[in-house]
């Protein structure tokens, strides 16, 4: 593996980030500063935090940035909890995101396990 564009979950969460830009952009313009630039600030931190952990020296390293690229999709999940119980986001087609986001987070949770456990 050569950089951090070469890993799947880097991918897959880039594919999350673009579906979160198109999910968000049907969202009133009201939440523009609100819950839209939560939720995408959330999504972009995912891959951001994957690449700057993998061009850190070592899997202690590595790990604490994926640890903290699964804490900002546990602060997605939360946020789009949120978007599906308010009237005006409630009835937007969340199917792609979940399913994205559910197997980010699966594919996360698997290499934080297989990186050495931290000192």
């Amino acid at each position: 593996m050569k950089t951090y564009q070469d890993l799947i979950v880097w991918q897959k969460s880039i594919e999350l980030v673009v579906a979160i830009y198109k999910l968000t952009g049907k969202f009133p313009k009201e939440e523009v500063y609100g819950l839209t630039s939560q939720i995408q600030r959330a999504a972009v931190s995912i891959p951001s935090n994957i690449a700057e952990g993998k061009m850190r020296s070592g899997n202690i390293e590595f790990k604490r940035f994926l640890l903290i690229a699964f804490a900002s999709g546990a602060e997605l999940e939360t946020q789009i909890f949120i978007s599906k119980k308010l009237p005006k986001t409630a009835k937007l087609d969340y199917n792609n995101i979940d399913s994205l986001l559910e197997e980010v987070m699966r594919m996360l949770n698997k290499l934080i396990s297989q990186l050495e456990p931290s000192a």
